[in-house]
Formats: structure tokens, C-alpha cells, sequence
């Protein structure tokens, strides 16, 4: 009898682990003892503005008195402001794709990346100011994780691109009980909503062309199908408790 429940609290300990297969990421990656390096070719997304995006345009000159025109909407930190004080300094894109910018008026963004925004922007201060430099910044980019994470939430972002792994570890990684082979990437298109499956054990990932996320994507990690069995749902503590002290009652009675 004793040999039995010994065993059970054995079989019992051994179901509730989770595989260390289900939780390595990219487990077909060469083997770090060759020398020779793999390359993969995911390409970041030129994100395209649309309307309803904020932009942070800074105007920068060696006489600071003459950009007082930009002022109501530069010289913010976007690291160390609050988000709601951010988006009252920035310029948001109108329903028509265009922002209201100083001295120009309306200047059509939508369409563009950022990169060609700042470009454009930087043309039509020069025709005004000399020696004046423009940065333009995305700042509504933001990302959802939802399902087995440790810390679902949203994220604001405050670099130009972000991989998937890079989202995961500001949620704090994954669960244990994560799928990391059923991970979904909800994104929000021209043509309405798409739905990209991905595999985190997989190195085929790198090449992806959702590895690098866009802003409004979200992560949906679903769980294993073992999860309900787990340590989180089921009640070993008592099971453990009973079995010990049934193994006690049998010692001494014995």
C-alpha cells in the first residue's frame, strides 16, 4: 500500500512539469559549438502614418528665441512625460491625413513613414530658418499582450521597431503554461483585421514577416492544453496532505 501511494505522489509530481521542449524558444537554432553564423532576413515594416497617429515634431535652432513659433509643441521629453501630457504636445493626423503645422499650416502626412515626414518638414523650416534641425517621432505605438504572460497589459513603445521577442520581455516573458506554438498576432489593416499565427520554437520566426511588430498590434498567447491539470488548478496540496498522512497512519500502525 505504502509502495502505491509512493508511487502516485511520484506519477503526480512527474504530470504536473511542463517539458522543457514546450517552453525553449527557437529550438532548432544550430548548435552554438559550430562557427559559422546563420542570418535570417525579417525586414522592419516602413510603417506608414494614418490618421488618428500623434506625432512629436521637435524644432531645434542655435537661437532658440526664433522657434517660439513650434514651442506650444516642442522641447517635450516623451521618456519622462506623462502619456496624456505627451499627446497634449504633439500633432495629431487628421481625419484627411494632414497635421496643422506653424507658419505652413496643413501639411498631408498620411501615407508617409516617419523618416519622410521629418524630410519633408525639415524642407519647409529650412525655406524659413537656417541652421535648424526637425525630428519627427511616432509616439501612439503601441502593443497589446494578452493570454499566458506574465504581465499582460499595454505597452507603449519608444523606439522605431520592435520584434516579438523584445515585445514578450516587456511583459515579463511567458508563462509556463504558454503555447509557444500557438501564438497569435492580431493587426489592423487597410483591408479590415488580419490574423498571423506564429511559432516561438520555430527559427523559420526570424523570417517572418510579423516578427517585427507594428503599432496597435496585439500578441494573443494561447495556453497548452494541459494547463487545466496543473499545479494552478488542481488542489496537490491537499492530495499531497492526505497521502502523507495516510503514509504516517500506516507507519504506526504498522
Amino acid at each position: 500500500m505504502r509502495k502505491l501511494l509512493l508511487f502516485l505522489s511520484v506519477l503526480l509530481l512527474l504530470g504536473s512539469c511542463v517539458s522543457l521542449k514546450k517552453v525553449k524558444y527557437i529550438q532548432d537554432i544550430a548548435s552554438s559549438e559550430q562557427t559559422d553564423s546563420t542570418y535570417y532576413q525579417a525586414k522592419a515594416p516602413d510603417y506608414k502614418i494614418q490618421p488618428g497617429d500623434h506625432l512629436h515634431i521637435d524644432v531645434k535652432n542655435i537661437d532658440p528665441k526664433s522657434m517660439n513659433p513650434f514651442q506650444s509643441n516642442t522641447n517635450v521629453n516623451i521618456q519622462t512625460q506623462s502619456e496624456a501630457g505627451v499627446y497634449l504636445n504633439s500633432y495629431q493626423v487628421s481625419d484627411s491625413g494632414n497635421i496643422d503645422f506653424p507658419l505652413v499650416g496643413k501639411v498631408d502626412v498620411a501615407g508617409k513613414t516617419v523618416f519622410e515626414v521629418q524630410s519633408n518638414l525639415q524642407q519647409i523650416v529650412n525655406e524659413f530658418f537656417q541652421l535648424t534641425t526637425v525630428s519627427v517621432k511616432l509616439i501612439n505605438f503601441r502593443i497589446s499582450l494578452l493570454g499566458e504572460v506574465e504581465r499582460p497589459g499595454t505597452y507603449m513603445v519608444y523606439q522605431n521597431q520592435l520584434n516579438v521577442f523584445q515585445a514578450i520581455s516587456m511583459g515579463g516573458d511567458l508563462t509556463n503554461y504558454a503555447n509557444r506554438k500557438e501564438v497569435n498576432i492580431i493587426r489592423k489593416t487597410d483591408k479590415g483585421t488580419s490574423v498571423h499565427k506564429i511559432n516561438l520554437l520555430s527559427s523559420e520566426l526570424l523570417n517572418s514577416p510579423v516578427y517585427y511588430l507594428q503599432p496597435g498590434d496585439i500578441v494573443y498567447v494561447e495556453p497548452l492544453s494541459g494547463k487545466n491539470f496543473t499545479f494552478t488548478a488542481f488542489p496537490y496540496a491537499i492530495l499531497f496532505s492526505v497521502i502523507s498522512t495516510t503514509l504516517l497512519i500506516l507507519n504506526f500502525v504498522k
